[in-house]
């Protein structure tokens, strides 16, 4: 009997999971037909690849619906973004992942192990940091002058959000460990998604787009505000938005874990 080709598994899991997310208002449709793609390429470099990325979906998945009406009204009108994943957001924290895993696939080194798990504990501290630093009592302080800064404002920072995102580069760390990647792999994630949380905050702060309405006089990230207002620019690039800011943070994360693995 032929044995049945990983991918086909991958596909399959991929997609029940991607369904379960959709149907819990996790994913949009888009974002669930870009899970299940990436999802398929990462179970081709093995089970432990898809054992990883399984983890880090599960957990920001829970903890994006961790009061999430408490969070959502913290922030609102401040996000570009708000309610399930679409296809961007899952691509901008699960691409390079992805990719990492067809580079095994092609030629199995621990470098590529390292590389994805760097980038996916970036991916995972930011996550960590954003959701369970937005219920933070304390006030939000801009990570480039240490200014005071409204909840949701890209480049703002509180202990406890420092700590959750450390916490999610550790729980990546776990996972690579339990699934038996080399040791290195553990120190690429601690290393990658620290700086990587760090590095996203920085360039959130400083290169994203700020964006004002006039209507209302509030900062935010929104293109059209909730009130209906186009909004202008005030700082930063104008293209360069959160989906952005997040690929760039997981591509760091992926390079400074792979440097860090390297010297081990």
């Amino acid at each position: 009997m032929n044995q049945v080709p990983t991918w086909l598994f991958g596909v399959v899991l991929s997609g029940v999971i991607a369904a379960v997310a959709y149907r819990a208002r996790a994913l949009s449709a888009s974002g669930a037909l870009a899970a299940v793609a990436a999802g398929t390429l990462t179970m081709t470099a093995g089970w432990s690849w898809g054992g990883v990325l399984i983890a880090y979906f599960v957990s920001s998945a829970l903890l994006s619906r961790f009061r999430a009406s408490r969070k959502e009204s913290l922030t609102a009108g401040r996000l570009e973004k708000t309610g399930p994943r679409d296809a961007t957001q899952v691509l901008a924290n699960g691409g390079v992942f992805a990719l990492a895993a067809i580079g095994y696939r092609l030629s199995p080194d621990p470098l590529w192990q390292a590389l994805g798990a760097g980038a996916l504990a970036a991916s995972a501290a930011d996550t960590w940091a954003t959701e369970i630093g937005t219920l933070a009592r304390a006030k939000p302080r801009s990570i480039l002058d240490w200014r005071p800064v409204e909840t949701g404002t890209s480049g703002g920072i509180t202990s406890q959000g420092l700590v959750a995102g450390l916490s999610g580069a550790g729980f990546v760390a776990l996972i690579a460990w339990l699934v038996r990647w080399p040791a290195v792999t553990a120190i690429a994630a601690l290393v990658g998604g620290a700086i990587g949380c760090l590095l996203d905050s920085v360039i959130g702060a400083s290169l994203q787009a700020h964006r004002w309405c006039t209507t209302c006089e509030a900062n935010t990230e929104q293109r059209i505000h909730r009130c209906g207002t186009h909004t202008t620019v005030t700082g930063g690039l104008r293209w360069l938005d959160n989906d952005g800011v997040n690929a760039i943070s997981t591509i760091g994360g992926a390079l400074f874990g792979a440097t860090a693995a390297n010297y081990f």
